[in-house]
């Protein structure tokens, strides 16, 4: 028994060694993202070689960025001089079936509409070209649900529907909406409100993650609303795929044509209660076997934030509480009221080891990254730490979306020397690139 826990602790400080000998770089010294216009980061090209990412500089410019990952060369690009100084707006993207890479973001909030972009060369960011601005909108849905904004966009690429590009953002109805391309970007559908409370309130806005390995599905996972506004902000999923959209069981929701659906409508993974705590949302993907894994906060009291790991199992969700992660990051302003009460540190998963995530949470009094390893649906966990004893808060880690099992594991997030709020914050980005066998 005592050779067994010798050699335990052996392996875990070979861990935990092994996780602080990382080199960690600085992508940007000024940059900024949010969390929920993804993916933000991608593995791109045909061998993986590059990770193509972007971010919000604080000047309100959108700058995007590329890793090569055989030379640890870094580039960057401005494409949008001061678009907007709010972290909203950072960019996400996708590769398209020849390489060149697409990336659209939105102001936050206002009625000015997306903006697209698309490089004339395979991984090539500075052949960015002209930023295209559009309108996904229509009369008639205007009409219906009243409210025409602009937040987020998030798009994907089916394969096995001829390559089709969705793409999801807060947008009529200041509800989830959803368009179409199937040319590669060029034009787009006409938008359709994809999720909505039964009795339309303008006012409401579900917070909604996407995840596609660009096959033929595309999960979500959303909220009732925002955890300031919704006095019990539970957590739902569903998925699309073939034309409809599916609870975690198989059993259909509606059809495109049929959209929206309601909350309710969809699987409820977490039932929020005074008790436990309404709910935000951090992460979602799937393992092996096609299940869904999500990673999300929960807040039982104002000040506590605690991270959670829910696994559809096939028959009822496995949840389990990882850590208590610490209060909010954003800065105190001495005589003025918190505005955002509800971000916490982040977290996210890997997403070809989804029993591994890389989490925010406060460690002597500063925000700092850790690791996290299951094998058992988050019941148990081992940490280590990435990093420690730093100057500043370390928050919303992500590794980037695509990722295969063969690929290093890159770790971004982003370092706050100040951070008051989403409109007032002084940060760069750093990331780390792990072993393959780590």
């Amino acid at each position: 028994m005592v050779n067994v826990n010798v050699y335990t602790l052996l392996f875990f400080l070979l861990i935990s060694v092994s996780g602080q000998s990382q080199k960690i770089q600085t992508l940007t010294e000024n940059g900024a993202w949010c969390w929920f216009s993804d993916p933000r980061a991608i593995y791109a090209g045909p061998e993986h070689e590059k990770i193509i990412t972007g971010w919000v500089t604080a000047e309100g410019d959108i700058e995007v960025a590329s890793i090569d990952l055989n030379s640890d060369q870094t580039d960057s690009k401005i494409l949008y001089p001061e678009l907007q100084v709010d972290d909203h707006d950072n960019p996400a993207f996708i590769e398209l079936p020849d390489h060149r890479i697409l990336t659209m973001y939105t102001w936050h909030g206002g009625n000015n509409g997306v903006i697209r972009n698309t490089t004339t060369k395979p991984l090539d960011i500075n052949s960015f070209g002209n930023n295209i601005i559009f309108k996904p909108r229509t009369d008639e849905l205007v009409k219906k649900y009243v409210r025409e904004t602009y937040t987020y966009a998030n798009p994907f690429r089916l394969s096995q529907e001829n390559n089709t590009l969705y793409a999801f953002g807060r947008w009529i109805g200041y509800k989830p909406n959803m368009i179409t391309s199937t040319d590669n970007g060029t034009t787009w559908s006409d938008p359709q409100v994809v999720i909505t409370s039964k009795n339309l309130d303008t006012n409401n806005r579900p917070y909604v993650k996407y995840y596609s390995d660009g096959g033929s599905k595309i999960h979500l996972i959303f909220t009732d609303g925002h955890p300031a506004v919704e006095p019990l902000n539970s957590v739902y999923y569903c998925y699309y795929e073939k034309g409809a959209f599916w609870k975690a069981n198989g059993d259909k929701i509606c059809t495109v044509e049929e959209l929206p659906f309601h909350p309710e409508d969809a699987s409820m993974v977490y039932k929020a209660t005074e008790k436990t705590g309404r709910a935000w949302i951090f992460d979602i993907t799937v393992d092996d076997t096609g299940r869904p894994v999500i990673a999300y906060s929960r807040y039982p009291r104002v000040k506590q934030h605690d991270y959670h790991y829910a696994v559809y199992t096939g028959a009822e969700w496995e949840d389990h509480k990882i850590i208590y992660s610490g209060p909010w990051f954003p800065e105190d302003v001495h005589g003025e009221r918190q505005r955002e009460l509800n971000y916490s540190g982040g977290l996210t998963i890997d997403p070809s080891q989804p029993n591994i995530i890389y989490f925010s949470h406060v460690v002597d009094g500063i925000f700092e990254i850790s690791r996290g390893e299951t094998y058992n649906f988050g019941k148990n966990w081992s940490f280590t730490p990435v990093t420690r004893n730093s100057e500043f808060d370390n928050v919303r880690p992500f590794v980037p979306k695509y990722k295969d099992k063969n690929d290093p594991t890159i770790l971004l997030w982003m370092q706050n020397k100040s951070y008051i709020h989403y409109t007032d914050y002084d940060s760069k980005i750093l990331y780390t690139k792990f072993l393959k066998d780590q």
